[in-house]
Formats: C-alpha cells, sequence, structure tokens
C-alpha cells in the first residue's frame, strides 16, 4: 500500500526520472504534487503497471494532481554532464516548472543534488513506497515512452517503439550495422 505522504503538513513534490539506463534519447523527469487526500488503487510503480493502465493513470494524475511537470535533458547534454548529474538536473527542471511551490520534495533514489532552498529526502525505491513519486514515475515514463515511440517513426531499425533505447540485443545489433545516430549517447558504450 502506497504512503500518501512524507510529512503530512507540508506540499510534497514526488520526483522520479526514467530513462537513465538508456543507449539513446534524453532523460526525463517528473514532478508531482498530489492532493493530500488522493487515493487511487492502480496507482504503483510504473514497472509494475501494463502500458494500458500507465496511459490511463497519466490522464488520471494529470487531472488530480494540485501541481506536474514532466523535464527532459537531452542526449548531447548526459554526454557532457554525465547521467547522474543529467537525472539531478531533469528532477530540477521539472521542479521548475511547477505552478504551486512545494516545501519538500520527496525523490526517488538514494543521492540528489539539493534544489535551492527546498528540503529533500531520498528514499530508496521511492516509487514503490509513496504515491508522488509513483504519479511522478508514470508521468516520465508515459511521456518519454512516446517520444521513443515517435523518434523511432525516423529510426525504426534501433526497435525504439519496443525497448525506448534500452540495451537490447536487438538495439545493439542495429548500432552495429547502421552506426548510432543523433539521438545516441555517445558516452555511454553502445556496444
Amino acid at each position: 500500500m502506497l504512503q500518501p505522504f512524507y510529512h503530512p503538513h507540508l506540499i510534497e513534490a514526488g520526483l522520479d526520472e526514467v530513462g537513465r539506463g538508456c543507449l539513446a534519447g534524453p532523460v526525463v523527469a517528473a514532478a508531482v504534487v498530489l492532493p493530500k487526500h488522493y487515493l487511487n488503487p492502480l496507482l504503483n510503480d510504473s514497472k509494475q503497471l501494463t502500458k494500458a493502465q500507465r496511459n490511463q493513470l497519466r490522464n488520471e494524475i494529470a487531472e488530480a494532481a494540485l501541481a506536474w511537470a514532466v523535464a527532459e535533458v537531452s542526449n548531447g547534454e548526459i554526454d557532457e554532464i554525465n547521467i547522474l548529474r543529467a537525472s539531478f538536473l531533469a528532477m530540477h527542471r521539472a521542479v521548475d516548472q511547477l505552478t504551486l511551490r512545494p516545501e519538500h520534495l520527496l525523490v526517488d533514489g538514494n543521492r540528489f543534488t539539493p534544489y535551492p532552498f527546498l528540503p529533500h529526502t531520498c528514499i530508496i525505491k521511492g516509487d514503490s513506497k509513496f504515491m508522488s513519486i509513483a504519479a511522478a514515475s508514470v508521468l516520465a515514463k508515459t511521456y518519454r515512452d512516446d517520444l521513443m515511440e515517435r523518434l523511432s517513426e525516423e529510426f525504426p531499425h534501433y526497435g525504439w517503439a519496443q525497448n525506448v533505447g534500452y540495451p537490447t540485443p536487438i538495439h545493439r545489433r542495429a548500432i552495429e550495422e547502421f552506426g548510432p545516430c543523433q539521438h545516441h549517447r555517445m558516452s555511454f558504450k553502445l556496444i
């Protein structure tokens, strides 16, 4: 059962990212502020849900949230600053876009670069423990999956419509055969 909040008297934003282990595309993060009494029995870590469930939840979260935002850091930026810093930057960019200023950030994971003047708490496997982080994981994943599907129309041989940029055998074989494209992270071991 997901917990509704960490601090009951603060405005909390849950943060999560997706795409850290991918060979191509941006890393994407979302920030979500849910109402204190929000309840959705379907909500869970996005990796535990089907694509149809994630898409259903995306709309429900967007309607119910007090504020939400999705942000990305490009593959070029990832190559410049590294994937860990890029993940934190994507989360910061998502917080920057929130229309309601949170008083506390709940971050999925064990590390985070502090956001200026906002306290945070890192929660390992937070997307399976707190509603706001789970909601952020759903919004980040659906956004990124849709983006990679669109990119796959231009670059179908990499299989991004199915692997969304992760290092599957099909993706690696396509890189060997066709070489990388402008969406690949050149700082990663592509083959």
